[in-house]
Protein backbone atom coordinates (compact mmCIF):
# COMPACT_ATOMS: atom_id res chain seq x y z
CA UNK A 1 0.00 0.00 0.00
CA UNK A 2 2.83 2.31 0.46
CA UNK A 3 3.49 3.96 -2.87
CA UNK A 4 3.22 6.54 -4.80
CA UNK A 5 2.75 7.09 -8.44
CA UNK A 6 6.05 9.24 -8.53
CA UNK A 7 8.25 6.80 -6.77
CA UNK A 8 6.92 4.23 -8.67
CA UNK A 9 7.60 5.99 -12.01
CA UNK A 10 10.70 8.17 -11.20
CA UNK A 11 13.27 5.63 -12.14
CA UNK A 12 11.70 5.03 -15.16
CA UNK A 13 11.34 8.51 -16.04
CA UNK A 14 15.27 8.79 -15.81
CA UNK A 15 15.45 5.59 -18.50
CA UNK A 16 13.67 7.07 -20.56
CA UNK A 17 15.77 10.38 -20.71
CA UNK A 18 16.64 10.37 -24.11
CA UNK A 19 17.73 12.81 -26.48
CA UNK A 20 14.99 11.92 -28.94
CA UNK A 21 12.15 12.17 -26.43
CA UNK A 22 12.84 16.02 -26.01
CA UNK A 23 12.33 16.28 -29.73
CA UNK A 24 8.70 14.53 -30.03
CA UNK A 25 6.60 17.80 -29.45
CA UNK A 26 7.11 20.84 -31.55
CA UNK A 27 7.28 24.38 -30.99
CA UNK A 28 4.48 26.11 -29.76
CA UNK A 29 2.82 29.07 -28.21
CA UNK A 30 3.32 28.26 -24.12
CA UNK A 31 -0.11 28.34 -22.96
CA UNK A 32 1.10 28.73 -19.20
CA UNK A 33 3.63 31.94 -20.25
CA UNK A 34 0.42 32.98 -21.98
CA UNK A 35 -1.85 33.10 -18.75
CA UNK A 36 0.84 34.13 -16.38
CA UNK A 37 -0.79 37.51 -14.74
CA UNK A 38 1.37 40.54 -14.46
CA UNK A 39 2.46 41.18 -11.16
CA UNK A 40 2.57 44.64 -8.89
CA UNK A 41 6.05 44.06 -7.73
CA UNK A 42 8.93 42.18 -8.09
CA UNK A 43 12.53 41.36 -6.40
CA UNK A 44 14.64 39.18 -5.38
CA UNK A 45 15.87 37.66 -1.72
CA UNK A 46 18.79 35.74 -1.23
CA UNK A 47 18.59 34.26 -4.47
CA UNK A 48 15.00 33.72 -4.42
CA UNK A 49 12.40 35.46 -6.76
CA UNK A 50 9.12 36.82 -5.63
CA UNK A 51 6.31 38.82 -7.17
CA UNK A 52 3.29 39.71 -5.88
CA UNK A 53 -0.07 40.14 -6.54
CA UNK A 54 -2.85 41.94 -4.80
CA UNK A 55 -2.75 43.65 -1.33
CA UNK A 56 -5.04 41.93 0.40
CA UNK A 57 -5.25 41.82 4.58
CA UNK A 58 -4.22 38.02 4.25
CA UNK A 59 -0.95 37.09 3.04
CA UNK A 60 -0.73 33.83 1.00
CA UNK A 61 3.16 32.49 0.20
CA UNK A 62 2.47 30.27 -2.75
CA UNK A 63 6.03 28.13 -3.42
CA UNK A 64 6.63 25.87 -6.73
CA UNK A 65 7.77 22.49 -6.73
CA UNK A 66 10.79 20.74 -8.10
CA UNK A 67 11.63 22.28 -11.87
CA UNK A 68 8.90 24.82 -11.32
CA UNK A 69 8.74 28.58 -11.42
CA UNK A 70 5.76 30.71 -10.79
CA UNK A 71 3.50 29.72 -14.06
CA UNK A 72 2.15 27.08 -11.69
CA UNK A 73 0.39 28.91 -9.66
CA UNK A 74 -1.36 31.26 -12.47
CA UNK A 75 -5.07 30.16 -11.66
CA UNK A 76 -4.45 30.60 -7.97
CA UNK A 77 -3.15 34.06 -8.46
CA UNK A 78 -6.15 35.01 -10.59
CA UNK A 79 -8.45 33.66 -7.95
CA UNK A 80 -7.21 34.91 -4.72
CA UNK A 81 -5.38 37.82 -5.68
CA UNK A 82 -8.26 40.46 -5.69
CA UNK A 83 -8.74 39.41 -2.46
CA UNK A 84 -5.27 38.70 -0.69
CA UNK A 85 -1.61 39.71 -0.70
CA UNK A 86 -0.07 36.76 -2.76
CA UNK A 87 3.57 36.23 -3.09
CA UNK A 88 4.36 33.92 -5.88
CA UNK A 89 7.92 32.74 -5.47
CA UNK A 90 10.64 31.27 -7.78
CA UNK A 91 13.13 29.07 -5.98
CA UNK A 92 17.21 29.62 -7.09
CA UNK A 93 17.57 27.25 -9.65
CA UNK A 94 14.93 26.58 -11.43
CA UNK A 95 12.98 28.18 -13.85
CA UNK A 96 16.34 29.95 -14.99
CA UNK A 97 16.97 31.28 -11.93
CA UNK A 98 20.95 30.75 -11.25
CA UNK A 99 21.68 28.31 -8.13
CA UNK A 100 23.02 29.03 -4.81
CA UNK A 101 26.10 27.59 -2.84
CA UNK A 102 25.53 25.14 -0.31
CA UNK A 103 22.60 22.79 0.73
CA UNK A 104 19.45 24.58 -1.56
CA UNK A 105 17.11 23.20 0.79
CA UNK A 106 18.13 25.16 3.82
CA UNK A 107 19.21 28.07 1.56
CA UNK A 108 15.26 28.20 0.23
CA UNK A 109 13.81 27.70 3.57
CA UNK A 110 15.90 30.36 4.99
CA UNK A 111 14.78 32.62 1.88
CA UNK A 112 11.25 32.01 2.78
CA UNK A 113 11.39 32.41 6.43
CA UNK A 114 13.10 36.08 5.28
CA UNK A 115 9.90 37.06 3.13
CA UNK A 116 7.39 36.87 6.12
CA UNK A 117 10.63 38.98 8.62
CA UNK A 118 11.31 41.41 5.86
CA UNK A 119 7.74 42.41 4.78
CA UNK A 120 6.41 42.14 8.40
CA UNK A 121 3.76 39.68 7.17
CA UNK A 122 1.42 38.33 9.57
CA UNK A 123 0.70 35.11 9.78
CA UNK A 124 1.19 33.98 6.21
CA UNK A 125 -0.53 31.03 4.89
CA UNK A 126 2.25 28.91 2.65
CA UNK A 127 1.05 26.94 -0.11
CA UNK A 128 3.65 24.61 -1.20
CA UNK A 129 3.63 21.76 -4.55
CA UNK A 130 5.48 18.79 -3.86
CA UNK A 131 9.64 19.45 -2.50
CA UNK A 132 7.63 23.12 -2.04
CA UNK A 133 5.20 21.38 0.55
CA UNK A 134 7.98 20.30 2.22
CA UNK A 135 9.62 23.55 2.73
CA UNK A 136 6.25 25.37 3.80
CA UNK A 137 6.48 22.68 6.27
CA UNK A 138 9.88 22.77 7.07
CA UNK A 139 9.07 26.46 7.45
CA UNK A 140 5.75 26.20 9.80
CA UNK A 141 8.69 23.56 12.05
CA UNK A 142 11.17 26.45 12.50
CA UNK A 143 8.92 29.27 12.66
CA UNK A 144 5.91 28.39 14.28
CA UNK A 145 4.77 31.36 15.66
CA UNK A 146 4.91 33.15 12.34
CA UNK A 147 3.00 30.46 10.26
CA UNK A 148 -0.86 30.91 10.20
CA UNK A 149 -1.43 27.74 7.91
CA UNK A 150 0.10 25.29 5.57
CA UNK A 151 -1.15 23.81 2.72
CA UNK A 152 0.65 20.44 0.78
CA UNK A 153 -0.21 20.15 -2.31
CA UNK A 154 0.87 16.39 -2.87
CA UNK A 155 4.02 17.18 -0.50
CA UNK A 156 4.98 15.66 2.54
CA UNK A 157 7.38 15.43 5.12
CA UNK A 158 9.34 12.40 3.90
CA UNK A 159 9.57 10.87 0.61
CA UNK A 160 7.22 8.05 0.42
CA UNK A 161 8.31 4.81 0.07
CA UNK A 162 11.61 5.81 1.95
CA UNK A 163 9.59 6.49 5.49
CA UNK A 164 11.24 3.29 6.99
CA UNK A 165 14.73 3.69 5.80
CA UNK A 166 17.52 4.03 8.35
CA UNK A 167 19.60 7.32 8.08
CA UNK A 168 22.33 6.02 6.52
CA UNK A 169 20.63 3.81 3.96
CA UNK A 170 18.88 7.16 3.20
CA UNK A 171 21.72 9.54 2.81
CA UNK A 172 23.32 6.73 0.61
CA UNK A 173 19.82 6.52 -1.68
CA UNK A 174 19.72 10.69 -2.01
CA UNK A 175 23.31 10.66 -3.33
CA UNK A 176 22.81 8.16 -5.58
CA UNK A 177 19.90 9.59 -6.98
CA UNK A 178 21.42 13.39 -6.94
CA UNK A 179 24.38 11.62 -9.10
CA UNK A 180 21.85 10.15 -11.43
CA UNK A 181 20.05 13.60 -12.59
CA UNK A 182 22.85 15.34 -12.13
CA UNK A 183 25.13 13.34 -14.95
CA UNK A 184 21.66 14.51 -17.27
CA UNK A 185 22.90 16.29 -20.48
CA UNK A 186 20.62 19.24 -21.06
CA UNK A 187 18.60 17.47 -23.96
CA UNK A 188 18.04 14.16 -21.51
CA UNK A 189 17.16 16.22 -18.78
CA UNK A 190 14.51 17.90 -21.16
CA UNK A 191 13.77 14.62 -21.98
CA UNK A 192 13.70 13.50 -18.47
CA UNK A 193 11.15 16.09 -17.87
CA UNK A 194 8.34 15.18 -20.64
CA UNK A 195 8.43 11.73 -19.49
CA UNK A 196 7.86 12.65 -16.06
CA UNK A 197 5.18 15.34 -16.84
CA UNK A 198 3.13 12.85 -19.25
CA UNK A 199 3.53 10.02 -16.56
CA UNK A 200 3.46 11.40 -13.53
CA UNK A 201 2.91 15.03 -13.68
CA UNK A 202 -0.57 15.80 -15.47
CA UNK A 203 -3.82 14.36 -16.89
CA UNK A 204 -3.60 16.53 -19.93
CA UNK A 205 -1.02 15.94 -22.83
CA UNK A 206 -0.85 19.36 -23.68
CA UNK A 207 -0.20 20.89 -20.70
CA UNK A 208 2.53 18.27 -19.58
CA UNK A 209 4.38 18.97 -22.79
CA UNK A 210 3.87 23.29 -22.31
CA UNK A 211 5.04 22.40 -18.39
CA UNK A 212 7.66 20.20 -19.70
CA UNK A 213 9.31 22.38 -21.86
CA UNK A 214 9.18 25.60 -18.72
CA UNK A 215 10.10 22.87 -16.53
CA UNK A 216 13.57 22.43 -18.69
CA UNK A 217 14.59 25.70 -18.05
CA UNK A 218 15.68 24.59 -14.75
CA UNK A 219 19.30 24.13 -13.96
CA UNK A 220 20.09 19.64 -14.09
CA UNK A 221 22.59 20.16 -11.58
CA UNK A 222 20.49 22.56 -9.23
CA UNK A 223 17.46 19.85 -9.44
CA UNK A 224 19.84 17.10 -8.27
CA UNK A 225 20.78 18.99 -5.40
CA UNK A 226 17.13 20.04 -4.66
CA UNK A 227 16.22 16.35 -5.16
CA UNK A 228 19.10 15.28 -2.96
CA UNK A 229 18.25 17.26 -0.42
CA UNK A 230 14.96 16.63 -0.24
CA UNK A 231 15.30 12.38 -0.28
CA UNK A 232 17.74 13.20 2.47
CA UNK A 233 15.10 15.02 4.59
CA UNK A 234 12.81 13.42 7.45
CA UNK A 235 11.04 16.04 8.85
CA UNK A 236 8.51 13.83 10.99
CA UNK A 237 10.21 14.41 13.93
CA UNK A 238 9.32 18.35 14.10
CA UNK A 239 5.65 17.53 13.12
CA UNK A 240 4.57 17.98 16.61
CA UNK A 241 6.25 21.59 16.74
CA UNK A 242 3.59 23.16 14.01
CA UNK A 243 1.33 25.26 15.64
CA UNK A 244 -0.86 25.86 12.43
CA UNK A 245 -3.51 23.92 10.83
CA UNK A 246 -2.29 22.30 8.03
CA UNK A 247 -4.11 21.14 4.97
CA UNK A 248 -2.75 18.25 2.57
CA UNK A 249 -3.95 17.77 -0.68
CA UNK A 250 -3.83 14.12 -2.16
CA UNK A 251 -4.81 13.75 -5.76
CA UNK A 252 -5.88 10.89 -6.91
CA UNK A 253 -6.38 9.38 -10.69
CA UNK A 254 -8.09 5.73 -10.66
CA UNK A 255 -6.32 5.33 -14.24
CA UNK A 256 -3.44 5.58 -12.46
CA UNK A 257 -4.59 2.91 -9.56
CA UNK A 258 -3.05 -0.50 -11.52
CA UNK A 259 0.64 1.08 -10.70
CA UNK A 260 -0.17 1.88 -7.06
CA UNK A 261 -1.08 -1.64 -5.89
CA UNK A 262 -4.60 -0.44 -6.47
CA UNK A 263 -4.58 1.59 -4.50
CA UNK A 264 -8.04 3.52 -3.74
CA UNK A 265 -8.54 7.28 -2.92
CA UNK A 266 -9.15 6.64 0.75
CA UNK A 267 -6.40 4.13 0.85
CA UNK A 268 -4.17 7.28 -0.31
CA UNK A 269 -5.58 9.62 2.32
CA UNK A 270 -5.39 6.86 5.02
CA UNK A 271 -1.15 6.93 3.81
CA UNK A 272 -0.52 10.45 3.94
CA UNK A 273 -2.45 10.77 6.99
CA UNK A 274 0.54 8.24 8.39
CA UNK A 275 3.31 10.07 7.26
CA UNK A 276 1.70 13.18 8.68
CA UNK A 277 1.23 11.99 12.24
CA UNK A 278 2.04 14.42 15.12
CA UNK A 279 1.08 17.31 13.01
CA UNK A 280 -1.55 18.99 16.04
CA UNK A 281 -3.98 20.33 13.54
CA UNK A 282 -4.11 18.31 10.20
CA UNK A 283 -6.57 17.73 7.33
CA UNK A 284 -5.95 15.71 4.56
CA UNK A 285 -8.33 15.96 1.44
CA UNK A 286 -8.62 14.35 -2.12
CA UNK A 287 -8.57 15.74 -4.88
CA UNK A 288 -9.92 13.43 -8.01
CA UNK A 289 -8.82 13.37 -11.33
CA UNK A 290 -5.64 14.89 -10.80
CA UNK A 291 -2.17 13.85 -10.63
CA UNK A 292 0.79 15.33 -9.12
CA UNK A 293 0.41 18.96 -10.63
CA UNK A 294 -2.84 18.73 -8.75
CA UNK A 295 -3.54 22.88 -9.19
CA UNK A 296 -2.84 22.34 -12.81
CA UNK A 297 -5.55 19.51 -13.42
CA UNK A 298 -8.09 20.60 -11.28
CA UNK A 299 -7.04 24.40 -10.54
CA UNK A 300 -11.02 24.92 -9.48
CA UNK A 301 -11.48 22.11 -6.68
CA UNK A 302 -7.77 23.14 -5.16
CA UNK A 303 -9.23 26.92 -4.75
CA UNK A 304 -12.13 25.86 -3.38
CA UNK A 305 -10.30 23.68 -0.86
CA UNK A 306 -7.99 26.52 -0.29
CA UNK A 307 -10.53 28.85 0.13
CA UNK A 308 -12.68 26.44 2.96
CA UNK A 309 -9.71 25.88 4.88
CA UNK A 310 -8.81 30.18 4.48
CA UNK A 311 -12.45 30.32 6.37
CA UNK A 312 -11.57 27.78 8.78
CA UNK A 313 -8.14 29.44 10.12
Amino acid sequence: MKTTLFAAVFAASLAASTPALAQTTPAQPNRFLAAQPAAAERFELKGMLVERHGSGPRALILVPGLSSGGWVWSQMVRDFAPTHSVYVVTLPGFDGRPAVSGDPFDASRDALAELVVSRKLVKPVVVGHSIGATLALALAEERPQQIGGVVAIDGLPVFPRTEDMPPEQRAVMAEKTRQQMAALSAPAFAAQQLAYMRSIGMVDMGKADDAARLSARSDPQAVAAYMGAALARDLRPGLTRIEAPVLVLAPYFAPDAPLLNNMTAADKVAYYRELMAGTPKLEVETIDKARHFTMIDQPEAVSEAVRRFLKRL
